[in-house]
Parts: C-alpha cells; sequence; structure tokens
C-alpha cells in the first residue's frame, strides 16, 4: 500500500479568477493499493462516498482506462485534514491522490504534465489541481484541453492566516452567483491587479498585495453568502495583513500575513468572537512549495 499526501490550495488569489493558486501546508493523506473490488474507509471519520463516486477512486479508474489496464478496484482510506466544501482545494486534492497513485502502481505511464492536463479536465479548472500536484504559486491558463502553466517557488516571509467558517458553501452554489457578463473596465481592472500579485508576491513588495487582492469579477457576487465578510475584512486589515481575499469559491478568508507578526492569529480569533463567529477556525499555513507526495 503506497501513501500519499496531498496539499491544500487556495484558487484565485484576489483578482487571478480561475488562473492563480497556491498549495499550502495542510495535508490529506491517502493510502492506497490495487483491490479485488472497492474498499474505502475514512481514518477519521469524516463522512466520504464509499462507492465508485468517490472521487480518489473515480480519478484513479480514469488513469487506468487511458494506459488500456484492467481496473482490479482499490483499497483505499482517506485522512480528511482538508476541510470539505470551504474553499481550500478538497476536491482538487482527492484528483490528484487518484491520479497521482494510479500513475504510480502503474511506473509512471504519465509525465507531469499529462497529470496536470487530467487534473484540470476532471475538475474543469486548472487553478487548484496544478499547485496541487506541483506546489508553489502556479499561474495557469485552460485552454480546450491543455494547461499552459507556470510554477514558480515562493521563499517568502509570509504565513497565509485561514480564516475557516463553520459552514459549507459549495462551488455549484457560489459559481451561480457570478455574472454572465462583466464591463471592460472591471476586466482591465482585474488584469492589472492580476499580475500586480504575482510580481509582488515574488518580489517581496508585499505592501502591493492590499491592492492587488481586490476584485471585480466574483469577490462582490459572492460576499454576501458569507456572514460577516466585510467586518472580517477590516478587522484583518487593522490587525496588519498585507491583504485579505476569499478562497477559492469560499466561505474561507484567507489573509497574507507577514511572519513575525506572530500575535495575528490570536487577535484575529478574539476579533471572530466578537464579531459573533467564534465557530470559525483560524490556521496559520505557509506556502507548499513541493506538491503532491509519495511519502511511504
Amino acid at each position: 500500500m503506497i501513501t500519499l499526501r496531498i496539499p491544500a490550495t487556495s484558487a484565485n488569489l484576489g483578482a487571478g479568477f480561475d488562473s492563480l493558486g497556491l498549495a499550502l501546508s495542510m495535508y490529506n493523506e491517502v493510502q492506497m493499493e490495487e483491490y479485488d473490488g472497492i474498499d474505502i474507509q475514512s481514518a477519521d471519520d469524516v463522512a466520504v462516498p464509499t462507492d465508485q463516486s468517490n472521487l480518489i477512486y473515480s480519478s484513479a479508474r480514469r488513469i487506468y482506462e487511458l494506459c488500456g489496464r484492467p481496473f482490479p478496484g482499490l483499497r483505499i482510506v482517506q485522512t480528511n485534514n482538508i476541510p470539505m466544501t470551504r474553499g481550500l482545494g478538497s476536491s482538487s486534492a482527492c484528483i490528484i491522490a487518484g491520479i497521482c497513485g494510479a500513475n504510480h502502481m502503474l511506473r509512471h505511464p504519465f509525465t507531469p504534465d499529462d497529470l496536470v492536463n487530467m487534473a484540470a479536465y476532471i475538475e474543469g479548472h486548472p487553478d487548484n489541481t496544478t499547485p496541487a500536484l506541483m506546489g508553489g504559486i502556479v499561474t495557469a491558463v485552460f485552454d480546450t484541453q491543455k494547461v499552459y502553466w507556470v510554477k514558480q517557488e515562493v521563499d517568502s516571509h509570509l504565513k497565509f492566516v485561514a480564516l475557516i467558517p463553520d459552514f459549507e458553501l459549495s462551488t455549484e452554489l457560489a459559481r451561480k452567483r457570478l455574472p454572465a457578463q462583466v464591463s471592460h473596465q472591471d476586466a482591465v481592472f482585474n488584469l492589472s491587479r492580476a499580475a500586480l500579485f504575482s510580481a509582488s508576491l515574488l518580489s517581496g513588495k508585499y505592501e502591493n498585495l492590499k491592492v492587488a487582492t481586490c476584485d471585480r469579477l466574483h469577490q462582490p457576487y459572492r460576499k454576501d453568502l458569507i456572514k460577516g465578510y466585510d467586518d472580517v475584512l477590516d478587522a484583518a486589515g487593522r490587525l496588519g495583513a498585507y491583504g485579505v481575499y476569499i478562497s477559492g469559491a469560499g466561505p474561507t478568508i484567507m489573509a497574507i500575513v507577514d511572519e513575525k507578526n506572530t500575535l495575528f492569529p490570536l487577535q484575529i480569533r478574539r476579533q471572530l468572537k466578537a464579531l459573533g463567529l467564534g465557530g470559525w477556525r483560524v490556521e496559520e499555513l505557509h506556502i507548499d512549495n513541493r506538491g503532491a507526495q509519495i511519502v511511504e
């Protein structure tokens, strides 16, 4: 049985809708082996599908089918540290676990580029799956069936503090809030800020991140789905966050903070409690530059 470790991801990063994402130091672990049938278990009692609809199982089966190899079935044991439907890439982690595990068991018939393309095809967009596989901060464009991507490793003095609400928000519901069309002015607004985000993060001009995480394509339409959104953003800014944005489709709010700001997690917890949001989790994370790993 092999063991895989897959990082959480944070997508969009404010203005980089469906194109920017990064891997974070929160991990799902998946044990997997060929098995005559299907045996899926959750090691931490988180409810997961135990039939063929399980995303790890179905993603692995796709690899076997593409190789023309008979698929015997799988035994899977999941440890689900990445909270589901919170905007931290839980579904992408399952997809990457399935395709990486199957590719390893089949002795690597597919290249990393192949896996990037397959994962994006399954997920529908590459902003979570590509950093989950490759690590670092990723800029990606999904053009029909091919992903054009660039990974950049970030050795920064930043931490990403995830403010995780005590409720779920499906990507499908969050996407329904988006308009069918946007103005040329709003498109230019986002393009400039998405470019500024990557350049500023990599050059260390963190003071730019407050502007670079601003957005007009998705956050204004989704914020009403997150109780206390404006108050949380204001509180994080007052406590010294460089930038604050909705992680993926939400509802997690991500604050980018200097690693020397050791009081931020404690202080933001107090602020959340004062806002009546004491059930929210606060997780202090860093960028993971390695991506998916087979650890045993």
